[in-house]
């Protein structure tokens, strides 16, 4: 049939057709070579005409891998860009800080001011030529060349580095430094000097160079609790900026490489040689001549008597994002200028502050850590003291409210309280204290120490890892119903209930369930470790740390109250249990690893904590009065030599609270039986307070009562309607008594 298809009229016509496109196909394709094979001819042929050689043919290769390096690191460029232009995504960037926040501590003193109050006070036209000199001289001598980065000035620090042998003048530009303060925390790695080389650039594309030093003027800290250079101004010098002498400008200009090593109210000394750096500057920067300098270095500035002992900068910020926070969820109205009563104790944060110091400066070196960390509340939440470090001026980051770090063995008090709450266990019960392992991964006890059957109290007291994964287990065998009940299964669902028992106690941090949880293997913030312990101190409920007890608006008008407007504290634990829990801790205190903590006249509890290969040593402790917790360690997490929670943390621990609990009525921990409760040596001393001496302070109570007859005096004063036979002067005059 196909045989007479072919032979048919249509089949001769398709199969010509069908020759005819496979003949055209084939010259097609072969044209096609042609060109190519010509076009390629003729290119080599211009190729030929450029060919090098010699050095010419080095200096073209070495320009082809460049453009090839060039190119793959634009790409790495932009790669690395997108993590820093998402900190820009807020629309509303150059307004984070718009509320005007004015600060007293619980006694109603002012302590300080955050946020954007006088930063924008007086214009740039307005700021004296020497004061802008001074700065950019210092600071950034090609502001107004560069694009945001400045090769030529990086360069040039390099090379007056390497001759120095140490950092003699930094490389970022005043551009790099306004991005670190508006959009960047001051931690020191790769990751935030990358970011801040971009959000410069941007910086620049977004806003005038006039704008920006503005703006780095304001926001800059200039030591004593001080934002912009014209809050430093009236701090230092009781001057606005626009009165400054060019000696006390230099003197300021001279704050922002280190505003506390050369804070005048602190080192006077150092501050006035910083200010002779300075003037030599603006003479090498050719603003000014040796002879307009000579009566500013024979005249230094004089400031005025600002010798505070504590500057509670740690604190602030952190009572300073509360606001912000609560001001974000519609809690403060519309009002942006706020008075608030924090629970700042300024005796108790003075003697965190030196305490800390104190212990890193005597022992620092013998332990090997550069970094300690405080953190003193109530039992209710309502924080007393905050220190995020060794020194404010050197770095803001706060590492008792933002670093994450392994709290090892003070972790194992929530271990030992979900076992309690299963029933089968309490603090006699007798445990198994030898080896255990879990698959592969077996435990081991402090410097290898093995132990047999012990009580429960006795393994909390030695801290014996063994008996807290032991721990996990029995609490997972209380739980069980499934069929496969293994020791693995068992581990794994104890530590499930743990970890709630952790997250209702505090813990905010996502804590990874493995193996070593039981030991304290999770990553945790020291303010959640303390909101842990208050749980412990307050009887089971929930204590969220705070530091804003009163806020006002600016009418006086009072607009939010913790007791009042706050969440209330939730039961989470079990009374009993946390009572049962406390009186084994109590026992860690006087006869356990945390010996050196011990209160004279004051029942204390606690734990100490430390971290595999000594990276971090804690101890967590608390009374009826006060919890508080002590870190130590380094910010890279580098090994110390040796370092227990039971050594310097708990000593520093007992130097603090021995000072808190001076003066004022003692509580017993919850459930704990101790001394009577009796008032601490409140007779004033016949000599002046040593620094170890605190002033007698009013109970809660009783201040509480003063401040609401305050408040009285004040709403009267406010509405002119003064009692009978009382004058509005004489309110005003008994409510400054009052304060």
């Amino acid at each position: 049939m196909f045989e007479d298809f072919a032979r048919s009229r249509l089949g001769r016509r398709l199969s010509r057709a069908l020759l005819a496109a496979d003949s055209w196909v084939d010259s097609s394709l072969y044209a096609a070579g042609e060109k190519a094979r010509s076009a390629y001819d003729s290119f080599s042929a211009r190729m030929d005409r450029l060919h090098v050689g010699g050095f010419s043919r080095v200096g073209v290769e070495l320009a082809c891998e460049g453009l090839t390096l060039g190119l793959a690191g634009a790409i790495l460029a932009l790669a690395l860009a997108i993590p820093a232009f998402r900190e820009t995504s807020d629309e509303d960037w150059l307004k984070k800080q718009d509320l005007a926040v004015t600060f007293l501590d619980r006694y109603g003193e002012q302590v300080g001011q955050r946020g954007i109050r006088h930063d924008d006070s007086v214009p740039l036209e307005q700021f004296p030529d020497y004061v802008i000199q001074a700065v950019l001289a210092t600071e950034d001598r090609r502001f107004f060349e560069h694009w945001g980065i400045d090769p030529i000035g990086t360069m040039r620090a390099l090379t007056v580095n390497a001759r120095g042998g140490g950092v003699v003048q930094g490389g970022s530009t005043l551009t790099q430094q306004l991005a670190k303060n508006l959009f960047l925390t001051n931690e020191r790695s790769i990751e935030r000097k990358i970011k801040e080389a971009f959000l410069a650039l941007w910086l620049e594309q977004h806003l005038a160079k006039r704008q920006i030093l503005k703006l780095y003027l304001d926001r800059a800290y200039m030591g004593g609790g001080t934002f912009g250079i014209q809050a430093a101004a009236e701090f230092y010098f009781n001057k606005n900026v626009r009165d400054l002498t060019l000696a006390e400008s230099a003197m300021l200009a001279g704050l922002f490489k280190a505003p506390t090593k050369y804070a005048p109210h602190i080192n006077l000394p150092a501050a006035r040689a910083r200010a002779n750096d300075v003037l030599q500057n603006m003479v090498n920067a050719g603003v000014l001549t040796e002879g307009q300098i000579y009566a500013a270095r024979r005249n230094p500035a004089r400031p005025v008597d600002r010798k505070r002992d504590v500057s509670p900068d740690w604190y602030l910020d952190w009572a300073y994002d509360e606001i912000a926070k609560l001001s974000a969820a519609g809690k403060l109205g519309n009002d942006r200028v706020l008075t608030v009563r924090t629970g700042l104790d300024l005796g108790i944060q003075k003697k965190a502050d030196t305490a800390i110091e104190d212990s890193l400066r005597l022992y620092g070196k013998q332990f090997r850590a550069k970094q300690g960390a405080a953190v003193v509340m109530e039992p209710t939440g309502l924080v007393r003291a905050i220190v995020g470090g060794r020194d404010y001026g050197a770095s803001q980051f706060n590492r008792a409210t933002d670093a994450v770090r392994q709290p090892g063995s003070s972790f194992k008090p929530i271990v030992y309280l979900t076992a309690l709450m299963t029933g089968r266990v309490k603090a006699t019960s007798i445990v198994d204290g030898s080896g255990i392992c879990l698959g592969n991964w077996c435990p081991h006890n402090y410097g290898g120490a093995s132990a047999g059957q012990l009580p429960l109290l006795t393994a909390l007291q030695k801290s014996l890892n063994t008996v807290a994964v032991r721990l996990s287990v029995i609490i997972g065998q209380a739980y069980w119903k499934g069929k496969d009940a293994n020791q693995w299964n068992f581990a794994k669902l104890g530590r499930t209930k743990i970890l709630e028992t952790a997250h209702k106690m505090g813990i905010t941090t996502p804590l990874t369930d493995t193996v070593s949880l039981p030991l304290g293997a999770g990553d945790v913030k020291m303010i959640d470790m303390v909101a842990v312990y208050a749980t412990f101190a307050n009887g089971g409920r929930r204590a969220q740390p705070y530091a804003s007890a009163e806020i006002r608006n600016s009418k006086g008008e009072l607009i939010y109250r913790r007791d009042r407007d706050g969440p209330p504290l939730e039961q989470v634990i079990p009374a009993e249990k946390i009572a049962e829990m406390n009186n084994m801790l109590k026992e860690v205190v006087s006869g356990g690893t945390a010996r050196a903590a011990i209160l004279e006249g004051v029942t204390a509890a606690g734990k100490t904590g430390t971290t595999n290969a000594y990276r971090d040593a804690w101890f967590d402790g608390f009374t009826g009065n006060y919890v508080c917790t002590v870190w130590f360690g380094n910010d890279d997490s580098t090994s110390m030599n040796n370092m227990t929670g039971g050594s310097l943390p708990a000593r520093t621990w007992h130097e603090i609270m021995a000072y808190a609990h001076q003066g004022i009525e003692l509580k017993n921990p919850y459930g704990v039986a101790g001394p009577a409760p009796s008032v601490a040596s409140t007779q004033a001393p016949a000599h002046e307070p040593s620094p170890s001496e605190r002033p007698t302070t009013l109970s809660r109570r009783s201040l509480d009562v003063l401040m609401t007859i305050e408040d009285m005096f004040d709403a009267a004063e406010r509405n002119k309607t003064p009692r009978p036979g009382t004058s509005a002067e004489n309110v005003s005059v008994r409510a400054a008594a009052v304060e």
